[in-house]
């Protein structure tokens, strides 16, 4: 145990937070994404929501400041499925950026998550539940 990690950032989880260094991305992926076909590095967070997981990831995790830090899987034309799951996104980040979320369309998003350092797949079952952090530094 350690002193001050959320209790829902698995001992993977974190190790994989400390290795990435500036500039590198990670998915938080709904629980449709595919995650494992997608990166080899992938983190399953079964039966915890995207939005608790992100909220402990952004406690130990700077976002980056020279680049856009957030993004967003795009939904697809036509797709008139509710995104209430965007909204607490953009609550989450606000005490960590001033940057406005990004949004990617899907296949893009895919393709950027084939690249990220890792995916964790979470249980979140909101439709385009999926969300990129690409990690700051920390200023002494």
């Amino acid at each position: 145990m350690l002193k001050g990690i959320p209790a829902i950032i698995s001992p993977e989880l974190l190790k994989i937070l400390a290795e990435m260094g500036h500039g590198d991305e990670i998915v938080l992926g709904d629980a449709n994404f595919p995650g494992q076909a997608i990166n080899e590095r992938c983190v399953r967070c079964d039966g915890h929501g995207a939005a608790e997981l992100l909220n402990a990831i952004l406690q130990l995790f700077p976002l980056d400041t020279y680049a856009k830090p957030v993004y967003l899987m795009e939904k697809v034309k036509g797709d008139n499925v509710e995104t209430p799951i965007w909204e607490v996104y953009k609550e989450a980040v606000k005490p960590y950026t001033d940057d406005e979320l990004e949004y990617i369309e899907r296949y893009e998003f895919y393709e950027r998550a084939k690249k990220a350092y890792a995916v964790v797949v979470t249980g979140e079952t909101a439709l385009y539940g999926n969300i990129i952090l690409k990690k700051g530094v920390i200023a002494n």
